[in-house]
């Protein structure tokens, strides 16, 4: 965002989690402009409803109703979202296997077949 440092903790806890949500989306290549507006959203408002929480644990007085609403807003955003880990395929491909296979083995680790076996 322009202007902005983002050097403090709030802004490193936010990219933290911008990240975060990207990958459980399964990668910054699968999210439209649009959803990764959400996802801003979504760690803007947890980032609020994290600070209101620390205020409140260190004995601060807190506005119930602005922690149950950026809560209620963190829930709506992740259904909306459908925010939930989704794997990735990281099965090499057969060229990559094959490389693998008749690469010079480094190191004191054993090679193993597909089976397993040495």
């Amino acid at each position: 965002m322009p202007g902005l440092d983002g050097r403090s903790a709030s802004a490193r806890r936010f990219r933290d989690l911008v990240n975060a949500f990207v990958t459980d989306m399964g990668g910054l290549d699968r999210c439209s402009e649009i959803k990764l507006g959400l996802l801003r959203r979504l760690a803007a408002t947890t980032v609020e409803a994290e600070l209101l929480e620390a205020r409140m644990v260190n004995g601060e007085p807190i506005d119930i109703a602005t922690l149950c609403t950026l809560a209620s807003t963190t829930v709506r955003l992740s259904q909306r979202l459908g925010l939930e880990r989704r794997a990735r395929n990281v099965t090499p491909s057969l060229g990559q296997y094959l490389a693998a296979r008749t690469a010079p083995a480094t190191g004191d680790t054993p090679s193993m077949d597909a089976e397993g076996t040495e």
